[in-house]
């Protein structure tokens, strides 16, 4: 087990291990259901198939793991064992019936697919975020259960905001947890789409759509410049050169509706008085 884990989730993933005081009991299938805080939401028919055939041969070789709810059985650990039983016709399956709080049960299924790397970055997001809502964690103390630094939690907790349409290429895999994060800081929806499809369609790497980000808001900043200049009047343009060749310094002229004022900029007590003795000979 990793030494990573916070203490939390390393004291809970022994309960999934199975001893010989463990009872081992033979389940109907149709009285399990899957785990509710199961963060993984794609199961791929192919593996699922090969287990199937492993499991028509050699039959279930570790049981799952269940607790007891209202109506049967609830999933904590097996859920691709169970599928793949269905998939082989099979009435039961053989199981070890623990007791679990919700959290545990939310907190086992996130780190048990983490772990294994089974989950893509938006099941992770989602689970983060499921973690945090449901329980009322800060992120702080989400990162000590899941032995993860606080930044991970961050990055991955940003792709929430990202629009659906992102969202999905991201689960998808389309498009990589690091093109996510170079434009899910972005604040126009429509852009952050446009530039996840062009990094699709021409097969950016996370640098080349870093760097594209880059010469947009390079541009954008540009244009508000530009924007900002051009609505400055030009009597006050005018004014603020002759005020610089009088005093020989910045001057910056500020003004709203009739009403305003003239900064000049000194920089050394020599240049403050210099600039005083010249503004006292003009008021004499």
């Amino acid at each position: 087990m990793s030494k990573r884990l916070g203490k939390g989730l390393d004291a809970l993933l022994p309960a999934l291990s199975i001893n010989d005081d463990d009872k081992v009991v033979e389940i109907p299938l149709s009285q399990l259901r899957a785990n509710p805080y199961q963060p993984r939401r794609t199961f791929h028919d192919e593996s699922i198939n090969e287990l199937a055939a492993s499991i028509k041969e050699h039959g279930v070789i570790q049981p799952i793991i269940v607790r007891t709810v209202l109506k049967g059985y609830e999933i904590i650990a097996g859920e691709r064992r169970f599928r793949a039983s269905q998939v082989c016709g099979m009435a039961t399956i053989p199981a070890v019936v623990k007791k679990f709080s919700d959290q545990q049960v939310m907190e086992i299924a996130l780190i048990e697919n983490v772990q294994r790397e089974d989950l893509n970055a938006m099941e992770v997001a989602v689970a983060y975020q499921a973690l945090i809502d449901q329980f009322s964690l800060t992120q702080e103390e989400l990162s000590v259960k899941v032995g993860k630094s606080r930044s991970h939690i961050a990055n991955f907790l940003r792709l929430i905001h990202l629009p659906e349409e992102v969202k999905q290429y991201v689960s998808r895999g389309t498009l990589s947890m690091g093109h996510a994060k170079a434009i899910v800081g972005l604040k126009d929806a429509k852009l952050i789409k446009a530039l996840a499809e062009q990094a699709i369609k021409e097969q950016w790497s996370v640098r080349e759509l870093e760097e594209e980000v880059k010469r947009l808001e390079e541009k954008a900043d540009t244009k508000k410049t530009s924007a900002k200049a051009k609505k400055k009047d030009p009597y006050i343009n005018e004014l603020e050169e002759t005020l610089r060749d009088v005093y020989r310094t910045t001057v910056k002229i500020k003004h709203n509706n009739n009403k305003g004022k003239i900064e000049l900029m000194y920089y050394s007590k020599d240049d403050l008085d210099r600039l005083l003795e010249l503004l006292q000979g003009k008021i004499s």
